[in-house]
Formats: C-alpha cells, structure tokens, sequence
C-alpha cells in the first residue's frame, strides 16, 4: 500500500471562513479519494494535470499538481506526452500555457 496521502490545505486557509469546504477539500477529495486504492498515485496526478489543463486554469493548482505529479514519479517525458497529447483535444494555447511551469518544474531534470 502506498503511503497515505494527509491533506491540510483547505484548513489552513480557509478553516475559519469556510470550514466545510476545508473538511472537503481536506477529508473527502484528498483523504478518501486521493487515497481509494483503484489508482495509484501517479495515475491519478496525471489525471489531475490533464483536467486542471483542459479547464484552462493554469493558476498555481495547476503547478502545485505538475510538482506532485514529478514527485510520484511521472517523468519529464511523459509530463510533455500528457501535454501534448491533452493539447489535441483541449486546446493548444492551454497547452503552451502549461509547457511554462512544466519547463520550471523540470528545469533540473534537462
């Protein structure tokens, strides 16, 4: 079993203001769902990527998930796969969009 994924995101920042939304974040999408055993973890950051890309939100998530992704092991190879790939059918502006953190987030791996 991989080791367990414990999330503290959404308390930290929004515990006070928003404590349910922070118990979702932190309980049910990370606790329960990052840690169903029906994927592993590099499958499911490379999921991640591909869906926060194809919304076009390339906001500090999408980096924070492209560093997660690199740390469960997803190569620089296939970080540019799964862009270009997802390129095809979400847009190639959201595409160049993610080269640039995939590029700062693998800039040690060149």
């Amino acid at each position: 079993m991989a080791e367990k994924i414990v999330q503290t995101a959404g308390r930290d920042a929004l515990g006070e203001f928003a404590p349910n939304f922070a118990h979702y974040n932190d309980d049910v999408l990370f606790g329960e769902n990052w840690n169903d055993e029906a994927l592993d973890t590099k499958t499911r950051c490379m999921i991640t990527v591909t869906a926060i890309m194809a919304q076009g939100l390339v906001t500090d998530a999408l980096k924070h998930h492209i560093m997660n992704a690199k740390n469960s092991g997803v190569t620089k190879e296939e970080m540019a796969a799964l862009i270009t790939h997802t390129a095809f059918y979400s847009g190639w502006p959201k595409a160049w969009a993610t080269f640039g953190y995939a590029k700062e987030i693998y800039k040690e791996d060149n």
